[in-house]
């Protein structure tokens, strides 16, 4: 079965509504909605950044409540679903522009891999690393 193509309809139903919670993420990060982000995350998220520190939920959501990360755009391409049970994982090439410690780091592409949980009903991220492309 391809990442793509879902084996059963409640399967494709649920790889669309990833993809959507994932986009609507990332519309809250690049917005700064630190209350939407909030419960997108999970309370034990963590991320891996592209330069390899670890933050979690309340460090990376306090950096773009504060403006120390300021993401000017992230766009993804197709998103690239693996769905098992009440465990999902993500996986898409994204062009990103961010303010980062007060320097602009131009627009440049990252693959982005995410772990989602679905938990008491909703889909949460839990791990997010990405990757710059050289």
């Amino acid at each position: 079965m391809s990442p793509e193509t879902p084996g059963s309809s409640r399967d494709e139903s649920e790889t669309d509504r990833l993809r959507y919670i994932e986009r609507s993420r990332l519309r809250a990060l690049v917005d700064a909605d630190i209350e939407t982000a909030r419960h997108l995350h999970a309370p034990d998220f963590q991320l891996i950044t592209p330069i390899g520190r670890p933050l979690s939920k309340d460090e990376y959501l306090g950096a773009i409540a504060a403006g120390h990360i300021n993401y000017l755009q992230w766009e993804p391409e197709a998103i690239a679903v693996r769905l098992q049970g009440e465990c999902a994982v993500i996986r898409y090439r994204a062009q990103l522009e961010v303010i980062f410690g007060g320097h602009k780091v131009p627009l440049s592409s990252y693959w982005h891999t995410d772990t989602y949980e679905c938990r008491d009903g909703q889909w949460m991220v839990v791990w997010s690393q990405a990757t710059a492309v050289q």
